[in-house]
């Protein structure tokens, strides 16, 4: 895994990281050819530092793992969705800003 409060995950690291995890794993599907994906990279990457030790964040780009996009039904992107104990909690379809994500995290990273 890389340095940094982003980690990505493929097929093989997937499983072990969210399920392994003792921290809720907030995971962005996204794609480089996703515009409104691009504008949401720096505003994910802001709130995972924000939130560091809190929660795992991890990006998986579908292109490159389809069949986790296939897998967890993934329609549209990006697609940000929460795993507790290895298990999908919840999702946010589309692009917000940083008070949006915030917002919609805090039913699941206590402050």
């Amino acid at each position: 895994m890389e340095e940094g409060p982003v980690i990505h995950l493929d097929s093989r690291s997937f499983d072990e990281v969210v399920g392994s995890s003792d921290k809720p794993v907030v995971v962005d599907f996204w794609a480089e050819w996703c515009r409104p994906c691009l504008v949401m990279a720096p505003i994910y990457e802001e709130v995972a530092r924000e939130l560091a030790g809190r929660a795992v964040f991890a990006k998986v780009n579908v292109d490159e793992a389809p069949e986790l996009a296939e897998r967890f039904n993934i329609m549209a992107i990006p697609t940000i969705m929460v795993f507790v104990n290895g298990r999908p909690v919840d999702r946010l379809v589309g692009a917000v800003g940083k008070e949006g994500l915030l917002a919609f995290l805090s039913k699941h990273i206590r402050p």
